[in-house]
């Protein structure tokens, strides 16, 4: 008997894994392949669940169809503590597990605490170079290390800015999370003009309603290891950015961070979500029926994957880039033209539904 919640879109496989030797739990979840091989990353974290990753996957399947590359939606977790177990052996021992899904149905790619090393190690232990992306590129990889993802969250803001009429240039912005998506989405904006007023970590939120300086506070992480030893700023708990007052709001790290009990507290405009489910939906649905305008994760953080289908297409960087650009920028507008009463996710999904159930009834999946 299927344990687990299932429609006509999948998930197809639900492949849970346990390595007695090293302590590995993990699990792969292959939502939809009727567009091509299922593709997700790897997160690697101690309180991952299944229910966690399948929600992400088929996340994957919308933000695959959505950008229009030839990928299924997957995605997998690894459930340990990336600081206190030995991240190698765990890498290695989960790879073994599911080699044999690898790459005939799943191919991985970096996500929460692995990176361009995990991808490696990855390929190494499957033992072919197209098992994952996201690899260095002594190993013909694009890494995400290069800022695709955040590159794509930040034209996905400016394009929805652009919509609705905000200026750019000057206009506020408040990023949770400063890894690699927070940290290139903050370069880029400030580039073309955005004050980012407000950064958090795990560790507090740095606040100067004046503008933060990049630069600083990119030294000021990596020397110290967190935002809030910025000096030119006020230092708030982690959970106060979310309610600034913001023309643009940028959840870039766990899931679920926006719920009933904080939505009320959202002052922000807009909402670009770069990190994966940062809202859940009842609470998108209130904050979309209050007047804030939510790019959703699937549009808006489509960069990685993107890159992914570049490094697979043998693009270099510059190509890459173009290849992000190009399809965010168009994908963000035909979502904001198509919305009704400001509800982008529902727009973005009905374009991918089209998309996936075209796939899946020209390969016999479902009658039209």
């Amino acid at each position: 008997m299927f344990m687990y919640a299932k429609d006509k879109y999948g998930p197809e496989y639900v492949i849970e894994v346990y390595d007695p030797k090293t302590g590995m739990q993990g699990v792969t979840v292959i939502d939809n392949t009727a567009r091509g091989l299922g593709k997700g990353g790897i997160r690697f974290v101690p309180d991952i669940t299944t229910q966690e990753v399948m929600g992400l996957a088929r996340a994957m399947t919308w933000k695959n169809a959505l950008a229009d590359i030839p990928f299924g939606g997957a995605k997998s977790g690894i459930r340990g503590d990336p600081k206190k177990v030995d991240k190698e052996a765990y890498m290695r021992a989960f790879a073994r597990a599911i080699k044999q899904y690898v790459p005939d149905k799943y191919i991985a790619g970096p996500d929460m605490n692995t990176t361009e090393k995990e991808m490696a190690i990855f390929a190494d232990e499957i033992g072919r170079m197209d098992a994952s992306t996201g690899k260095p590129a002594s190993m013909g990889g694009l890494p995400h290390e290069l800022g695709s993802t955040g590159f794509g969250v930040a034209k996905s803001a400016r394009t929805a800015m652009e919509f609705a009429k905000v200026s750019v240039s000057g206009a506020t912005i408040a990023i949770e999370g400063f890894g690699n998506v927070g940290t290139f989405a903050m370069k880029f904006l400030t580039e073309w003009g955005a004050k980012v007023v407000a950064v958090s970590d795990s560790k507090g939120t740095i606040y100067n309603p004046k503008g933060l300086d990049y630069a600083k506070l990119m030294e000021a992480k990596s020397s110290k290891g967190t935002v809030t030893s910025y000096k030119e700023g006020k230092v708030l708990p982690p959970e106060a950015l979310f309610g600034l007052e913001v023309d643009v709001l940028i959840p870039g790290a766990r899931p679920n961070v926006i719920t009933a009990a904080n939505a009320t507290d959202v002052k922000a405009k807009m909402i670009v979500e770069a990190a994966n489910i940062p809202i859940m939906p009842q609470v998108e649905k209130f904050l979309t029926e209050r007047g804030v305008l939510i790019v959703p994760d699937f549009i808006a953080n489509a960069g990685g994957v993107i890159s992914s289908y570049a490094e697979l297409k043998g693009y270099n960087e510059k190509e890459m880039f173009a290849l992000v650009e190009g399809k965010i920028v168009k994908n963000t507008k035909l979502a904001l033209e198509r919305m009704k009463n400001k509800d982008v996710r529902a727009a973005g999904e009905a374009i991918a539904k089209e998309r996936v159930e075209d796939a899946m009834e020209k390969r016999g999946k479902i009658a039209k």
